[in-house]
């Protein structure tokens, strides 16, 4: 038997004004969750135009489309995914099929070699296929099991529902992170985004081993959370993560190396979860692959950055640099669910709009967005000494706490609670 999709309508709506409006051949992203028990599909995304139009409107460029997903798989947050791929044609079902096998496989090997969580047994591998004939509006929905190179289309079913959106609960935390990583003597853009990995994967370890408490209390597994399961109820939970150090790091052992890299912040961290008896072990799970994603994320941009300009190999051997990571900033959708963005320093909230708009099609106003979760913090140098060898950040936060961090060839960095940095020292 096949696997049921329950489609919120209007994923239904969007999907029938984008038959109404193509030109040639659209695709787009399917969003949602997936369970051993059922799927939710809760938004369809099309692709972005490119600027330079196609000979005939009716081509696929997978690279396109493939790299569209990975920048929203980014701003999804724990519990939505990307769950497959659309295409709007009126082509047969069978050639479309082809196409919609190959980006689907697509688009799961860029998101999953970005992803440093380990695999679940309760992992969903099944990804969604779904072609519209604008003409007739005839939907054809398959499946094929990403995790198998050799896996064959499979019929699901695609019902309409209302309300699909209403009944989520929502799971939260913030989380300070600290990671000391050392560099090789030959340090560049591409060796700094080797060693963070490497400790970004031994971070995500620690945190797929802490212990979840959630509302104050070490739920057992198979707890059911039942205060969501009322519609238009909104449903949320507070959840502390403790986390136990390795043994040994590898920034606690003695070794020679060209300089260092600390990533010290604070991060706001949240999950959703449908409220069909959901359990305290799926809370917990995609609230702790939100908080590895979301740090992630944020160090693979701005090194993308770096990168692009590739400062890293430019700087003076014995300076020091300070890179604010962007902070996460929150857009509802409908219901309790939300997308999230990242601002970095430089920019305003307009641009959040406008990428708001190019790589989900949503139309946000500036007032919608949630932006006080995460402050970015100011770094103010310090006049005790003629050189810059000491900032002061001074961010407010629920405690209005104040931390004063010295920077020294150890790359030692303090921030706020409510805001995350990256900061670079060679030594």
């Amino acid at each position: 038997m096949g696997r049921s999709y329950i489609v919120e309508d209007d994923v239904e709506g969007y999907l029938s004004k984008l038959c109404s409006q193509q030109a040639g051949t659209v695709t787009g992203l399917l969003i949602g969750q997936s369970s051993v028990q059922r799927d939710f599909v809760v938004m369809a995304v099309r692709t972005p135009q490119k600027e330079e139009s196609e000979e005939d409107g009716k081509l696929v460029d997978k690279e396109w489309v493939t790299e569209h997903a990975r920048q929203v798989s980014r701003m999804l947050p724990g519990g939505l995914f990307v769950l497959g791929v659309f295409i709007i044609s009126d082509s047969d079902a069978k050639d479309a099929l082809t196409t919609l096998r190959q980006l689907v496989f697509a688009v799961n090997n860029l998101i999953s070699s970005e992803q440093l969580w380990s695999s679940s047994d309760d992992d969903v591998t099944d990804c969604v296929t779904l072609h519209v004939n604008p003409k007739t509006r005839k939907t054809v929905c398959r499946t094929f099991d990403v995790k198998d190179p050799k896996s064959v289309a499979r019929p699901a079913d695609w019902k309409h529902q209302s309300g699909v959106c209403s009944s989520w609960a929502m799971v939260s935390c913030w989380l300070q992170v600290d990671m000391l990583v050392p560099l090789p003597n030959m340090t560049s853009a591409k060796t700094i985004d080797h060693c963070l990995k490497e400790e970004l994967e031994s971070w995500a370890h620690q945190i797929e081993s802490g212990v979840c408490l959630i509302d104050g209390k070490k739920l057992p597994e198979d707890f059911e959370l039942k205060g969501g399961q009322k519609r238009n109820l909104k449903q949320s939970y507070t959840a502390q993560l403790l986390i136990k150090p390795d043994v040994q790091r590898s920034a606690d052992v003695v070794q020679r190396c060209g300089g260092s890299v600390s990533v010290s912040g604070a991060i706001h961290s949240r999950a959703f979860f449908h409220s069909n008896k959901p359990k305290a072990k799926l809370a917990e799970k995609l609230l702790k692959r939100d908080v590895v994603s979301t740090v992630a994320t944020r160090v693979q941009m701005l090194l993308e950055e770096l990168l692009t300009s590739d400062e890293a190999s430019s700087r003076d051997k014995r300076q020091t640099e300070q890179f604010f990571l962007p902070r996460r900033v929150f857009c509802p959708v409908k219901g309790s669910l939300c997308v999230s963005d990242y601002q970095f320093s430089d920019e305003g909230v307009s641009e959040l709009t406008e990428r708001l708009k190019e790589m989900l099609d949503m139309d946000a106003a500036e007032e919608d967005l949630d932006t006080t979760q995460e402050i970015p913090a100011e770094m103010i140098q310090s006049d005790a000494t003629a050189e810059p060898t000491a900032e002061t950040v001074d961010t407010p936060e629920p405690k209005r706490n104040n931390f004063i961090g010295v920077a020294m060839a150890t790359a030692a960095v303090l921030l706020a609670a409510a805001a995350s940095m990256l900061y670079l020292s060679d030594v």
